[in-house]
């Protein structure tokens, strides 16, 4: 493989992937991969990168045969994973291990378990992120830049400074960061793997100072040293964003949306149906409200927009069945003829998502604890009613944007009631201000931004 490409940018998913037609040939189709796809997107087309991602599809393979392929944009190369061992790598390490201890959700009494197939999925771990390390390596130009996304990679950066110490190389973590204590749920050799692999290739960064500073703390008492890292928050694709939101296919679902709630005011959140997005306190606190505003029985709506997330794992699975036997449960407790209070949906489709956001009164964003959340930043660019944001506290985004939101303790269900009504009851010129702030700070950085922040850390 010839090393002749001066920025790779490193992720496990990618935005595309191969589908193979009849004459043998493949075409190219966007893949679904969550907002980092949405923010990487714009930086990498425009500086013409070179993008790994992994896969497990022998067509995304034999498309890239002969090499990286170049398609809607972008330079692939895809990065061969085994299917067995993709779900030790992905589901047992990544998701159910990094992901839960960065954001706190462990229920310490049960899990972790880590025992000997917990330490074989480990291992295989390790070896997807030296697979990863191998292809970049002998991909990249002599002093190439190279950006290494998230806690699924995170061997990466160390192992490239090993092998390849001309490369120029940052790293960025888009979830939060725990403390120094949660941090020490992992066993000793994990953490120290995880930590030194993410700061020893270069600096690391976050989308809030708060989660840096974290990470800051875990290398001083893991490591003992203290580590280089950077903060850029990251933005939506605004272009994109404002195409959809103008689409037929957007107004079609705003028309049966405004169907569905008539006159009333409506409340919108739109997540994944997972465990760190608090979506059961959020119905909680719309319960609460409707007990003690009875004024609001029949004036007010929730529009869910919850698709399902992580379905391989069992801790998932159970979370999105409580979230729809709640709000069956509300539902039938609050209904009448005329008014569903909670209107789930759990179909995941962009446009009906983006027509909620378009007619939201109050949007609801109440993370547990979240490394950004771009719904907050996307909902305002295309909302038409000046709705007001309610916002978690433990979301990155509070850093940017709180000043122009009413904050809540994501785990306070009657606080977060309060929000609610406080938010539904403002008056029209309240929530203009607040509309018009949100959309300034929102607008001061753009996707390009947020890239070239990550070039400059690794000295690209």
């Amino acid at each position: 493989m010839a090393a002749a490409h001066d920025l790779l940018v490193l992720s496990n998913r990618g935005p595309l992937s191969f589908d193979r037609l009849p004459d043998g040939t493949f075409k190219a189709k966007r893949a679904s991969g969550g907002g980092l796809v949405v923010c990487l997107g714009p930086g990498v087309e425009r500086n013409q990168g070179l993008w790994l991602a992994a896969t497990t599809s022998a067509d995304d393979l034999e498309a890239a045969r002969e090499g990286p392929v170049d398609a809607e944009g972008f330079g692939i190369q895809p990065v061969g994973v085994d299917p067995d061992d993709y779900r030790a790598y992905y589901d047992v390490v990544a998701n159910q291990t990094l992901w839960f201890c960065v954001h706190g959700l462990w229920d310490l009494p049960r899990r972790p378990r880590f025992d000997r197939y917990w330490w074989a999925a480990w291992h295989t771990f390790q070896a997807v992120n030296e697979r990863f390390a191998t292809v970049a390596a002998d991909t990249a130009a002599e002093g190439a830049t190279v950006l290494v996304q998230d806690y699924h990679l995170a061997l990466v950066p160390a192992l490239l400074a090993t092998r390849r110490p001309d490369l120029r190389v940052a790293s960025f973590v888009h979830t939060p960061w725990c403390s120094a204590q949660e941090m020490s749920v992992l066993p000793d050799e994990v953490a120290q793997a995880i930590l030194s692999g993410l700061s020893d290739g270069g600096p690391c960064g976050f989308h809030s100072r708060r989660w840096a500073a974290a990470f800051e703390s875990c290398c001083e008492a893991h490591l003992g040293r203290p580590v280089r890292t950077f903060v850029s928050p990251a933005v939506p694709n605004v272009d994109d964003l404002r195409g959809v939101a103008a689409s037929p296919a957007c107004d079609d679902e705003l028309k049966r949306l405004d169907a569905l709630v008539g006159g009333c005011q409506l409340i919108v959140r739109v997540d994944r149906m997972e465990l760190s997005k608090n979506v059961l306190r959020g119905f909680w606190a719309f319960d609460e409200l409707l007990d003690t505003r009875p004024d609001l029985r029949g004036r007010v709506a929730f529009a869910a927009k919850v698709y399902p997330s992580r379905q391989g794992l069992a801790e998932y699975l159970a979370y999105a069945q409580e979230v729809q036997a709640l709000a069956a449960r509300l539902n039938r407790k609050w209904a009448t003829g005329d008014w569903t209070p909670i209107l789930l949906d759990t179909d995941d489709y962009y446009p009906s998502s983006v027509a909620a956001l378009r007619r939201a009164d109050v949007l609801l964003v109440n993370p547990v604890r979240d490394g950004l959340n771009l719904v907050v930043k996307e909902g305002p660019l295309v909302n038409e009613r000046n709705g007001v944001v309610v916002l978690s506290q433990q979301a990155g985004a509070w850093d940017e944007v709180g000043g122009h939101t009413i904050g809540v303790n994501p785990f306070d269900v009657t606080g977060t009631a309060n929000a609610l009504g406080r938010a539904l009851d403002a008056p029209p010129e309240e929530r203009a201000e607040q509309a018009e702030g949100l959309r300034k700070a929102i607008a001061a950085r753009s996707p390009q931004d947020w890239f070239d922040d990550q070039r400059a850390a690794a000295g690209g």
